[in-house]
């Protein structure tokens, strides 16, 4: 991981780091103003506020860029470090590695699965029961089995001492 960055990846982590610190903010609103001072010098004129308006302008056009590309690169980091929980931690489910490459539908239905498992965790009384969703679902069956033949074991055994008044 050690290879060398390109120039606009330096760039574009220079930028950011300087665009985000308190001398950045100082800088900008002593521009705005000496601007606002240098309006009666300049007495308000059209290119007075047009200086203002295109030095805005092309800032904040490039501020766009400049904040998405470090938005993609920390999403990016965010999800690897996720991922990496998810492969090295038994018992969660591996589905959830790269679902960011899935389509609005498709993260729709992750979800409902995990209403769906809140639901079956609800139904164990212990919210706190952390699990797969498919762990979940084979929990839950588990039970549900258990409970029908305790259930049968019980009727049987009910309609045994019935026959035998």
């Amino acid at each position: 991981m050690a290879k060398k960055k390109n120039f606009f990846e330096r760039f574009a982590n220079w930028a950011t780091n300087a665009t985000g610190s308190s001398a950045a903010f100082i800088i900008a609103a002593s521009i705005i103003l000496i601007w606002i001072v240098t309006g009666p010098v300049f007495q308000y004129s059209n290119t007075w506020q047009l200086i203002i308006n295109t030095g805005t302008t092309i800032i904040t056009f490039l501020m766009v860029f400049l904040i998405q590309k470090s938005q993609n690169k920390d999403s990016k980091a965010i999800h690897l470090k996720l991922n990496e929980l998810i492969a090295s931690h038994q018992g969660t489910s591996n589905r959830m590695v790269n679902i960011e490459d899935l389509n609005e539908i498709e993260l729709d239905q992750l979800h409902k699965f995990y209403v769906r498992l809140a639901t079956l965790a609800e139904k164990e009384n212990d919210l706190t029961c952390t699990h797969s969703i498919d762990a979940a679902e084979e929990n839950n069956s588990n039970k549900l089995n258990s409970v029908k033949q305790r259930k049968s074991y019980i009727n049987a055994g009910n309609h045994n001492s019935k026959q035998s008044n």
